[in-house]
């Protein structure tokens, strides 16, 4: 069985998290919208469970982390 270099997974794994979470906090806002006209709640908790996601796609492979 190979050795992982967790520390590097996790690492990546979570700048890959907290690229989706910003993009889709981005994503999430309105155009044409004021900054007290977002509905928050939903911007954040959407964001949230794209970072979820996101860890759980990287359980399947990362390419930084490979060959570690």
């Amino acid at each position: 069985m190979e050795k992982r270099n967790w520390g590097l997974w996790i690492k990546s794994a979570g700048v890959r998290a907290a690229r989706t979470m910003a993009q889709t906090t981005v994503a999430m806002l309105p155009a044409a919208a004021t900054i007290t006209a977002v509905d928050w709640s939903t911007v954040i908790g959407t964001a949230l469970l794209a970072g979820i996601a996101s860890l759980l796609t990287s359980l399947g492979g990362l390419p930084e982390a490979e060959n570690v």
